[in-house]
């Protein structure tokens, strides 16, 4: 039978790396995983066990497309508490995580063909999911002076129907502050260009809180998950905010593509919105990893990394080590029994020698894993 050209994606590498190491747990040996973006913690307990009452007390069926009108209003209300914004609850649509926010968002702003600007290095799977759609993924270098995030003149020099930004970023971890967010609002409105925010590690900042682009502008796709800050990656749950204009169309599409998401994966966000000291409690032990990464990378030799100001990731430079990343990922796992991503996943171009290591587990794993690490590097030694 015939396979569409559509479906011809690249594989999503740090998914490789994951059943590499569950072969080796499987043979019996002790892994470290430091190569995805999972928190080391469940669900709030508090939210879990009103979740459990609510099974109790009937049957979840569908809800409505755009989700449950109390999730609506209670993401509403937090970007008041969080970043002082009257939002209209009427503007936020629930998702099938993040990935069916990304899917809805690209559906309804562009056609076939239309450019989608990245800032490489980034999320690999906004790339595939638009080349999926018949969508042509753009990526642009970013340089380190530009805290490795896209700059105005990009969206011009690249003639841009489209550009997605990422703040804290994926694999980098850095941010962009409320000017450079205004920038790039300004030069796609100029250019006839749509806006995407991807803040889904928003609450897990280093020092300076993170910037949501609704400060800037209303013109924006946002897109947000309950998976990083509210520690619920599996229950597959996120959200969008999108001008009011575009709530119809986007409804239609949810529709259509999804029915609803998970009902009880919506009480448990509902729920998790008012877990704030658990919430914070773990993002303290994010803090904590941080540090530990930090003083432990310069120190056996990867203190080349982009600004770690959010997110729970450090992306590292190891040219010194190796030329072929994805080969150095798969020695440091049969020799140190540590997972790590390659960074061909965020940068076809240059990923060959850079690595993500992610700090989300406990600080117990982080530390046992940079000791690990540590070891190995000083055994191998550098390339010629």
């Amino acid at each position: 039978m015939r396979l569409s050209r559509r479906g011809s994606v690249d594989p999503f590498i740090v998914m490789d790396v994951m059943e590499a190491a569950r072969a080796a747990e499987a043979a019996g040996r002790h892994i470290i995983h430091m190569e995805v973006g999972q928190p080391g913690t469940s669900a709030p307990r508090e939210a879990l066990d009103r979740l459990a009452h609510d099974m109790r007390a009937g049957p979840l069926g569908y809800t409505v497309g755009l989700g449950l009108p109390e999730l609506r209003a209670r993401i509403a209300r937090h970007y008041g508490e969080v970043h002082d914004i009257d939002l209209d609850p009427a503007r936020v649509v629930v998702t099938s995580g993040a990935s069916g926010g990304f899917l809805l968002s690209f559906t309804a702003l562009f056609d076939t063909g239309a450019r989608v600007g990245l800032g490489a290095p980034c999320y690999p799977s906004y790339r595939q999911i638009l080349r999926a759609l018949d969508l042509v993924p753009v990526d642009m270098p970013t340089t380190p002076e530009a805290r490795f995030q896209p700059v105005p003149q990009d969206v011009q020099a690249h003639a841009l129907d489209g550009l997605i930004v990422a703040s804290p970023a994926n694999p980098t971890g850095s941010m962009l502050d409320r000017t450079a967010l205004a920038a790039l609002a300004g030069a796609c409105d100029e250019a006839g260009a749509a806006f995407l925010s991807d803040e889904i590690y928003h609450g897990i900042e280093d020092a300076i809180p993170a910037v949501t682009a609704l400060t800037v502008t209303d013109a924006v796709h946002v897109i947000n998950s309950f998976s990083k800050y509210f520690s619920m990656t599996g229950w597959r749950v996120g959200w969008m905010v999108v001008p009011p204009a575009h709530v119809r169309s986007v409804e239609r599409l949810a529709q259509n593509l999804f029915i609803c998401t998970s009902h009880a994966a919506q009480r448990l966000a509902l729920h998790a919105m008012d877990c704030r000291d658990a919430l914070e409690a773990n993002v303290a032990v994010y803090t904590e990893n941080r540090r530990l990464m930090r003083e432990a990378l310069p120190a056996m030799g990867l203190g080349r990394f982009a600004p770690p100001d959010g997110a729970f990731y450090f992306y590292t430079d190891v040219s010194e080590w190796t030329a072929d990343a994805r080969a150095f990922a798969a020695e440091i796992l049969e020799g140190a029994g540590v997972a790590v991503t390659p960074g061909l996943d965020f940068d076809p171009a240059d990923g060959h020698r850079w690595l993500r290591l992610s700090y989300a587990g406990t600080t117990g794993d982080i530390r046992e894993g940079l000791d690990r690490l540590a070891g190995f590097l000083a055994r191998r030694g550098r390339r010629p």
